[in-house]
């Protein structure tokens, strides 16, 4: 058979594609694996570097999560018909950050409140239909995405601030981390089949687990508490990262989309990361402020 036989060539041709047709081998949690450390360890290092070395980079890139997970959820909500309004929802979610960080609650409070009369007078002046459904997609997604962030912006104005929110992203990601260990492997009790499949309840131990033990070292060796302190703040905040969880996969489900994006490999989009911080953030601070206060 000669180098230009129809039959070789067809033969280079079925092969070639089935090797541009092979999969990517991913996790038994649905994930690229190899992507996803990656991508996680860049991450979790840029936030710690920034914590130890200069503390307001944390803001920044606070309101760069915020305004990235805004325009995710913006664009999915679009898939379903309802139209938010992108001007004063994205200033609101560079204000609200900025506002936690240099003026405290009060000042996170006010411009929760300015964002939403923003949001109704710009809604007002606009004639397009469905006003109402716009308006309160739009609250729901600065309520959603940067207040809940912004506490942990409140967290670091704290003392000890910067060990504070460390604390905070270490026990939020060994939620993850020991959450999906024990539920790749041993998982085999759906906590809500119609939600999130793949989340166990022997992963959730796992968490509980792994952040209760990581929680009693960041207790008494950073944050000088007793080691129960740890305990509790790493239960609460694997329940509040699960809660965060199940809220992302519920949105999801509800608007037919797998992520939010595609933006982080192995991840999804920033808000399949977020998910579990912006829950936590509010838990993590007031259980902080209230535990220091009675220890």
């Amino acid at each position: 058979m000669s180098a230009a036989d129809p039959g070789q060539v067809g033969g280079r041709a079925a092969r070639g594609r089935r090797t541009a047709e092979k999969p990517v081998k991913v996790s038994r949690a649905g994930r690229n694996l190899p992507a996803a450390i990656a991508v996680g360890v860049i991450l979790l290092g840029s936030l710690l570097s920034g914590l130890l070395f200069f503390p307001f980079a944390i803001v920044i890139i606070a309101v760069g999560f915020a305004a990235v997970g805004v325009w995710e959820v913006n664009r999915a909500l679009e898939v379903r018909g309802m139209k938010v309004p992108q001007v004063p929802v994205l200033v609101g979610s560079v204000a609200l950050p900025f506002a936690a960080f240099f003026g405290g609650t009060e000042a996170l409070a006010f411009a929760m409140v300015a964002t939403a009369v923003a949001i109704l007078l710009w809604r007002s002046i606009d004639t397009a239909a469905e006003a109402i459904q716009s308006i309160l997609a739009g609250i729901f997604v600065v309520l959603w995405v940067p207040f809940l962030l912004s506490f942990a912006l409140l967290l670091l104005r704290e003392p000890d601030g910067q060990v504070r929110v460390a604390v905070l992203l270490l026990l939020v990601v060994s939620n993850d981390t020991f959450g999906y260990l024990v539920g790749a492997f041993f998982g085999k009790h759906p906590m809500a089949p119609k939600i999130s499949p793949k989340k166990s309840w022997e992963g959730f131990g796992g968490s509980a687990v792994g952040a209760a033990i990581v929680g009693v070292g960041a207790a008494v060796l950073f944050l000088d508490q007793p080691w129960w302190f740890g305990v509790v703040l790493a239960v609460a905040t694997v329940a509040a990262a699960t809660a965060g969880d199940f809220s992302e996969s519920m949105v999801k489900r509800e608007l037919g989309v797998k992520d939010m994006s595609n933006l982080l490999p192995g991840h999804g989009g920033v808000m399949d990361r977020l998910d579990s911080v912006v829950f936590a953030s509010p838990v993590v601070f007031l259980l902080s402020v209230l535990l220091s206060t009675a220890s």
